[in-house]
């Protein structure tokens, strides 16, 4: 099974770091943010990585290279200087992520969740992992029910998606060539009752502002000090 770090995105929020350095190379904990997903997805198994690249994308090349230092192979799916959006950015890599089912990585996340976990399957067209909702994002995005999502409700409860998702190449292949967001997509397949998910419970953080990759930067420090 193969995984793909989005890592296209400008990163506006975090400015001006991202001005010259792409998000996903912004350091947390001594190394890149991309690292530590990378070191994670292989130590769960995905050793074949699509990465995509828009933004600075150069220097992620360069940074990563083969892949072969963190035990992987990395193929990489240029975008060009504008970003085409996650569902937009899955369809073009789909030839380099093959027709078997495949796991998609949000590239500005931390998080301690085990990857091997999505080593399957999904039932449907798309498995999603859900974070309770965080103080920023108080609204949620999607209702867990029984392991199947469904979109909000009037006074449901909602979780956040956690940028972590298993998908069937099918549910892309339709898509036209160029620029599509994910959402629409994922909307059309609950209400065919084809979305599956599940809630992290530990540690997850969307790193979309400077103050929560020192929130990052600061947890996994402190994770280093503890004893094993």
């Amino acid at each position: 099974m193969k995984a793909m770090i989005l890592a296209a995105g400008r990163g506006e929020r975090l400015r001006p770091l991202t001005d010259h350095t792409p998000k996903p190379l912004l350091p947390a904990g001594g190394r890149p943010l991309i690292e530590h997903t990378l070191k994670a997805l292989v130590g769960a198994g995905f050793a074949d990585i699509v990465i995509n690249l828009a933004h600075l994308g150069r220097q992620i090349r360069e940074r990563l290279g083969d892949g072969g230092r963190f035990g992987a192979r990395i193929r990489y799916s240029d975008e060009g200087d504008h970003a085409l959006e996650t569902a937009g950015g899955i369809r073009q890599a789909l030839d380099l992520l093959g027709p078997e089912p495949f796991v998609v990585v949000n590239g500005d996340i931390g998080t301690d969740y085990d990857f091997s976990r999505l080593r399957r399957e999904p039932a449907g067209d798309a498995h999603l992992v859900l974070a309770p909702n965080p103080p920023h994002h108080p609204q949620g995005d999607f209702r867990l029910d029984g392991g199947r999502l469904t979109p909000p409700g009037d006074g449901a409860q909602t979780c956040t998606f956690a940028g972590i998702g298993l998908y069937r190449a099918e549910l892309f292949a339709s898509l036209p060539p160029g620029r599509a967001p994910l959402a629409p997509l994922l909307r059309q397949a609950m209400a065919a009752g084809r979305v599956s998910g599940e809630l992290h419970s530990g540690f997850w953080l969307d790193i979309g502002t400077a103050e929560r990759l020192g929130a990052y930067d600061r947890w996994l420090r402190a994770r280093e000090r503890r004893p094993t």
